[in-house]
């Protein structure tokens, strides 16, 4: 479903990045585990196409992803991808509702469409009563399943989550851990996962271990 061959990353001096080589398959949940300053960031910023390669070639569901440049590349991330980060990046001013359907009408659908779907991934989530909450008015655990039924409005391919648990409580980790797999089962939607978190990724379908740049 999504393919790195050979992928090298360089800031300044430092290589961070040293010829990775990766597959994720569709319903897979996949966790990249390692040090600090291992390359588990970089390579997902990579693979989602929030950054760039120096080299190597980057592969979903056979389209070469780095070839799409401007629009085309934020349409395709738009359609194709999920993100969800550490720190919910919700937008202050708007109800989880209307941060759920964001990206659904960036992609110009129907807004009416757009907001039905987000009120039933709410609802699934156990966020239907707080659908016309703002994000201060949410506790970090339903923060970041807000983040999660953003991330899943345009039924992405794949959901990328940079240490989505990192800024929870453990409660709030488990009950987002179980609602990863939850997701897999009803939509079989896949997952790629950077994580401290050993419980997460000893939960997942394979662990990919990090150090100095490269998959080991």
């Amino acid at each position: 479903m999504i393919s790195g061959k050979n992928i090298f990353k360089r800031y300044d001096t430092v290589e961070v990045l040293k010829g990775v080589n990766l597959e994720v398959h569709k319903g897979e949940v996949v966790s990249i585990v390692g040090p600090s300053g291992s390359g588990k960031s970089t390579l997902l910023h990579i693979l989602g196409t929030l950054d760039n390669a120096d080299a190597g070639e980057i592969r979903m569901n056979e389209i070469n992803v780095h070839s799409l440049k401007g629009k085309k590349l934020a349409a395709f991330r738009n359609q194709h991808i999920g993100f969800v980060f550490q720190f919910h990046h919700l937008l202050p001013e708007f109800t989880a509702l209307e941060n759920v359907c964001i990206p659904g009408w960036l992609a110009g659908k129907k807004k009416n469409e757009v907001k039905k779907e987000a009120e039933k991934l709410l609802t699934l989530l156990n966020l239907s009563a707080r659908k016309e909450n703002k994000p201060n008015q949410l506790s970090g655990g339903e923060q970041q399943r807000v983040a999660v039924a953003r991330a899943l409005i345009n039924q992405p391919d794949i959901i990328f989550a940079d240490e989505p648990t990192g800024n929870l409580d453990s409660a709030s980790a488990k009950e987002l851990h179980q609602l990863f797999f939850d997701l897999r089962e009803k939509f079989q939607q896949t997952f790629l996962i950077v994580t401290h978190n050993e419980e997460l990724a000893q939960l997942s379908d394979r662990v990919l271990h990090m150090k100095d740049g490269k998959i080991v």
